[in-house]
C-alpha cells in the first residue's frame, strides 16, 4: 500500500489521526468481538465440556449395556442352541409319532374296511335268514294244515278199524250161531237147508272179497299218512297236498265209508237169513253135518276175512307232534 503524499504536514497529521482514530475504533470493536468472543467460546466449552462428561457418561453406561446385552446375547444365544437341539429332538419325535399314527390311522382303516364287508355280509346273511324263516314259517304253515288234515284222516282211520272189527265179531258170532245150530237130520231135509247155506255162503264169500278189498284199501289209507309224514320229515321243502290230491283223498275215505256200510246191511241181511232159517231147522229136526261143505264153506268165512290184512291202529309219529 502506497502511502499518500501530502502537500502539508497539517494534512499528513490529520490524515494519520484519522487513520488512528479508525484503527482504534476498529481495535475496540474487535476487542469487543474478542471479549464477546471469548466469553461465548467459555460458555461453549462449558457447555462442551458438561455434553462431553454426559457424553461420557453416557458412553459408559452404553458401554455397560452393550457389555450387558453381550452376555445376554451370549446367554440367549446358549439358550437358543439348546432350544434349537430341543425342539429338533421334538421334531425328531413328533414326526416319529406321526408315522406311527399315519400307520395306526392305516391300520384302523384297513380295519373298518373289513368291518364294513362283514357288516355287508351280516346284512347279506341276514336277509338269507329272514328269507329262510319266512320260507321255513310257510312250509311250517303247510305242515300244519297237513298235519290236521292227516289227523282227522287217522280219526277216521280209527273210525274206520273200530267198525271193522265191530264186523269181525258179527261175522264171528254169526258163524258160532251157525256152528251151534247144525246137528245130524235126514238128507232130504238138508237140501234145502244146504241151498239156502249155499247162497248164504255166495253172498258171504262176495261180500268178504269186497271186504278184503276194503281191508287193503284202509290198510293202504292208514300208511298214506306214516309215508306222507316222513316224507315230510326227510324232506320239508316238498310241495303241500293240492286240493285235487284232498278231495281224491276224501273222496276214498267216502267211499270206504259206504262199502262199511253197504257190508253191515248185507252181514245184517245175512244174520236175519240165518235167524229165518232157525225155526225151519228146528221144525225138520235136520242140521248140517259139521264136516259138511256147507260147514266147511262157513267155517272157512272167518279164515277168509282173518286173511286179509290186519288193520292196526298206527300211533301218530313223533314227526308229526313234532310238526304240530
Amino acid at each position: 500500500m502506497e502511502s499518500p503524499q501530502f502537500s502539508s504536514t497539517e494534512e499528513q497529521l490529520k490524515y494519520w489521526k484519522s487513520e488512528a482514530t479508525q484503527y482504534k475504533e476498529r481495535y475496540e470493536e474487535v476487542k469487543e468481538e474478542l471479549e464477546e468472543f471469548q466469553i461465548s467460546s467459555h460458555e461453549l466449552e462449558a457447555e462442551l465440556e458438561a455434553s462431553l462428561e454426559q457424553t461420557d457418561s453416557k458412553n459408559k453406561e452404553l458401554t455397560a449395556a452393550k457389555f450387558r446385552l453381550e452376555m445376554e446375547l451370549e446367554s440367549l444365544r446358549d439358550k437358543f442352541e439348546k432350544q434349537q437341539a430341543l425342539s429338533s429332538k421334538q421334531l425328531t419325535e413328533l414326526e416319529d409319532e406321526l408315522a406311527q399314527v399315519k400307520a395306526h390311522r392305516d391300520e384302523l382303516l384297513k380295519y373298518i374296511r373289513s368291518l364294513e364287508q362283514a357288516n355287508d355280509d351280516l346284512e347279506r346273511a341276514k336277509r338269507a335268514t329272514v328269507t329262510s324263516l319266512e320260507d321255513f314259517e310257510m312250509r311250517l304253515n303247510q305242515a300244519i294244515e297237513r298235519n290236521a288234515f292227516l289227523e282227522s284222516e287217522l280219526d277216521e282211520k280209527e273210525t274206520l278199524a273200530i267198525t271193522v272189527q265191530r264186523l269181525k265179531d258179527e261175522a264171528r258170532d254169526l258163524r258160532q250161531e251157525l256152528a251151534v245150530q247144525r246137528h245130524p237130520s235126514s238128507p232130504d231135509i238138508v237140501k234145502s237147508p244146504e241151498k239156502n247155506m249155499d247162497k248164504v255162503d255166495s253172498l258171504v264169500q262176495t261180500e268178504l272179497i269186497d271186504s278184503n278189498k276194503l281191508t287193503e284199501e284202509l290198510t293202504s289209507t292208514i300208511k298214506t299218512p306214516n309215508a306222507t309224514s316222513n316224507i315230510m320229515n326227510t324232506n320239508s321243502g316238498q310241495t303241500p297236498l293240492t286240493p285235487s290230491a284232498r278231495i281224491s283223498a276224501l273222496n276214498i275215505v267216502g267211499d270206504l265209508l259206504r262199502k262199511v256200510g253197504a257190508l253191515e246191511t248185507k252181514l245184517a241181511s245175512c244174520k236175519n237169513f240165518v235167524n229165518n232159517q232157525q225155526p225151519r231147522n228146528s221144525k225138520s229136526g235136520a242140521t248140517t253135518p259139521l264136516h259138511s261143505p256147507n260147514s266147511a264153506g262157513w267155517l272157512t268165512f272167518p279164515s277168509l276175512f282173518s286173511s286179509s290184512t290186519p288193520i292196526r291202529e298206527h300211533p301218530k309219529d313223533d314227526s308229526e307232534e313234532s310238526v304240530v
